[in-house]
């Protein structure tokens, strides 16, 4: 979700749901030890409980970059071991260290003993040729040991030759079972299923196999999916929140970073899918797109918009 999940789209999701665990895009250790570590982990209060996701290798860097993560307050620090992207590969971390199960566990401990806060991993059911049960089985343990207790996994291999990103969230064939099968073989794991997930209803079903859900894209692409989670996971009272209701909550939040100075555009861009499939959605989206880049695009912007919806 490199791009995607900024700061702006975290507290945007948040008026969807009071439960829910958000992930921040991968910040790689490198960028916090080398770059400016204090725009990277800038978060608002709001988006609580969030957890920082990183990419890297090693060992003593990602403990610097738990170290920090914790200490700017996030509830979780999670590495990822499932991004298939060259560039992640060029940069020896991501999916590629699946191949590699005790440096990721060395990496595990390592931010461990740096935080008191939990570190998780995000990884795939294999890659390459390197996706048997068998050495799936393998990492987990292997990592596990290391006092990894909470696991999200993408239900399918990362092929890492030939495939890009987008490529390898929809060739490789989803693998559900095998993920049950991980939760069958190490039951005191937290096991979390990511991978094709696209609403609710499917989320509770899987739960029925696994400890927890996670949804990427369909989240960001159709916020309103959202809509329930507090109640249908959670068992908390159901929303009678209107897509516009969400809207006008995070306007606030939009008025006071035009204030101090963010564009319009790195807001508006996370709002394209509010209205996905309902009458004037279409009109929202084009509005939006054709005036959020202005120099002095303002609220009216966004309200302006609003008003195909009605």
């Amino acid at each position: 979700m490199m791009d995607w999940t900024d700061r702006h789209d975290r507290v945007f999701l948040r008026q969807f749901s009071q439960r829910a665990l958000l992930y921040t895009e991968m910040v790689t250790s490198a960028a916090l030890q080398h770059g400016d570590a204090n725009y990277l982990l800038q978060h608002n209060e709001a988006e609580h409980p969030v957890a920082l996701q990183l990419g890297g290798s090693n060992p003593a860097q990602l403990a610097d970059a738990a170290k920090s993560g914790a200490a700017a307050g996030f509830d979780e620090i999670n590495l990822n071991v499932g991004c298939p992207s060259d560039r992640v590969q060029s940069g020896a971390f991501g999916a590629c260290l699946m191949a590699d199960p005790p440096l990721v566990a060395n990496c595990i401990r390592s931010m461990q003993d740096a935080v008191s806060i939990p570190v998780t991993v995000k990884c795939r059911t294999g890659i390459d040729d390197q996706d048997s049960e068998a050495e799936l089985f393998d990492f987990i343990g292997t990592v596990a040991n290391s006092g990894c207790h909470v696991f999200v996994i993408h239900a399918r291999k990362a092929i890492l030759q030939g495939l890009s990103p987008k490529q390898n969230r929809e060739i490789p064939p989803l693998n559900y079972e095998r993920v049950f099968r991980v939760k069958q073989q190490f039951p005191h794991l937290r096991i979390v299923i990511n991978g094709g997930i696209n609403t609710l209803d499917q989320a509770v079903e899987l739960l029925q196999f696994v400890d927890g859900v996670m949804l990427g894209r369909e989240a960001y692409q159709n916020p309103y999916v959202l809509h329930e989670v507090d109640s249908k996971i959670f068992g908390l009272p159901a929303s009678s929140k209107t897509r516009s209701d969400y809207l006008a909550q995070f306007i606030p939040y939009i008025e006071a970073e035009l204030k101090r100075g963010t564009p319009l555009r790195h807001m508006a861009r996370h709002l394209m899918g509010l209205f996905k499939g309902q009458q004037g959605g279409k009109q929202f989206r084009r509005h939006l797109s054709e005036y959020c880049h202005q120099d002095n695009a303002g609220i009216n912007v966004v309200l302006d918009a609003l008003a195909f919806t009605n």
